[in-house]
């Protein structure tokens, strides 16, 4: 490990004396305290165990600086956005996988790769490939999620646990690159479904300044275009103090017509849509960064199992499970699922087999979830929520596909950019 690169490296070993862990709860999973013994380096620094036999390393690669979980942004609480760090809901999802694991002599290990910032990740990266670790969840931002599929080449298998960008799953994809995140267009055909089924056609649209906010705009016009549902008007906001900017905030002026039925707000930093529900000058509810939003999940979801994964999850971690949370559990899940139909495979084999469709994993959300050939974009249902609960799902009903319809949400076949297999 080079002693340049500050790495915080935790071991959770399954199936070994002394560290074997309780199944608790009856069927309902796995969860134990999970503290870990470190193995200290003569540095002071710790260091990663060596796997146990059968064990497999997993690595959550991360930012010890991540503008994501400054204080601040996780006191606001905006929809869709992170609540901390994934490693609880790694952690999770390896205790999850311990029984299914078992019984073929395999088992998980975690390690937390925490960077001190971007530059060590080129370094990092190295380390993990030349000791042979397999399986990267990858917790970065875009730009840093593709530099890691160019240097894992076809010695890992790699889960994008958070990055929404359509991007990810198309010109710039990876071969062995799965997302276990919704993509945006996932997100906002989820929403578009949602409006069509209500009737609800004529949308007042507002957007922010900033490159993500429109690739925002982006997916929600393909959306709309592609469930009916008419731009009666765009409008740009910004935030600034300069007083002569005023207006663009002023939510009464920005929301003025009176033809629309509803006001979608793309906001991907939060602040702006967070001031907008009961602000509008027309009495309209609002969608999208706020109001209702389009989630991977959200603990008040009642059904299929829901309720005991935020149950462990608030148990371990000390509060409620996020999207991005399920999708770092929904990951290891998949690691320990692919392990059970193809233990002897390598990981590119594995890559195939996932995105095959011939392996699958059980969400917590009703169907039997699998990664798409095309883009190796895990399908979903997406909840419609806002704080209090859950008031619907997409694919909503009668929305209807040729062949699944799960792919009613995203980018489908004949639509995908990604050229990569593996």
């Amino acid at each position: 490990m080079p002693m340049d690169t500050k790495m915080h490296t935790m071991e959770h070993e399954m199936g070994k004396p002394g560290t074997r862990r309780a199944w608790l709860g009856g069927a309902a999973g796995a969860l134990a305290a999970l503290a870990l013994p470190s193995l200290a380096t003569a540095a002071g620094k710790e260091a990663p165990a060596r796997p146990g036999a059968g064990a497999e390393t997993v690595a959550l690669i991360g930012l010890a600086d991540d503008p994501r979980h400054a204080p601040r942004r996780l006191e606001r609480g905006y929809p869709g956005h992170p609540a901390g760090r994934l490693l609880d809901a790694a952690r999770l999802g390896v205790a999850d996988s311990e029984v299914t694991l078992r019984g073929i002599g395999r088992s998980l290990q975690l390690r937390d790769v925490l960077l001190p910032d971007l530059d060590a990740l080129p370094a990092q990266l190295a380390q993990l490939r030349k000791e042979g670790v397999a399986y990267w969840l990858l917790d970065l931002p875009p730009a840093a999620i593709a530099q890691a599929v160019r240097a894992a080449g076809d010695a890992a298998l790699l889960f994008n646990l958070s990055a929404t960008q359509d991007s990810l799953r198309g010109a710039d994809c990876g071969a062995q690159l799965l997302h276990s995140m919704p993509s945006q267009a996932m997100l906002q055909d989820a929403l578009a479904q949602y409006l069509a089924a209500r009737s609800w056609r004529k949308a007042w649209v507002l957007h922010g300044p900033s490159p993500d906010d429109a690739q925002l705009l982006q997916a929600w016009n393909r959306a709309a275009g592609r469930y009916g549902i008419r731009n009666i008007g765009v409008k740009a906001f910004k935030l600034s103090g300069d007083p002569r900017e005023r207006d663009l905030a002023n939510t009464r002026l920005l929301t003025s017509d009176r033809e629309h039925d509803v006001v979608v707000v793309l906001d991907a930093d939060g602040e702006f849509a967070r001031t907008l529900p009961y602000a509008t000058q027309q009495p309209r509810p609002v969608i999208g960064s706020n109001g209702l939003s389009a989630l991977a999940w959200h603990p008040q979801w009642e059904r299929n199992g829901g309720p005991q994964v935020s149950r462990r999850f608030r148990k371990l971690a000390g509060r409620a499970m996020t999207g991005q949370d399920w999708s770092a559990w929904i990951a290891v899940r998949s690691i320990a699922a692919v392990l059970g139909e193809q233990a002897s495979a390598n990981v590119k084999e594995q890559a195939r087999a996932l995105r095959n469709g011939s392996v699958y994993v059980d969400g917590a959300k009703g169907p039997r979830l699998s990664y798409r050939a095309w883009d190796g974009q895990l399908r979903q249902p997406v909840f419609l929520a806002h704080g209090d609960g859950v008031i619907g799902v997409a694919p909503m009903e009668g929305v209807l596909h040729p062949v699944e319809q799960l792919d009613t949400l995203g980018i489908d076949r004949q639509e995908s950019a990604c050229k990569a297999a593996p």
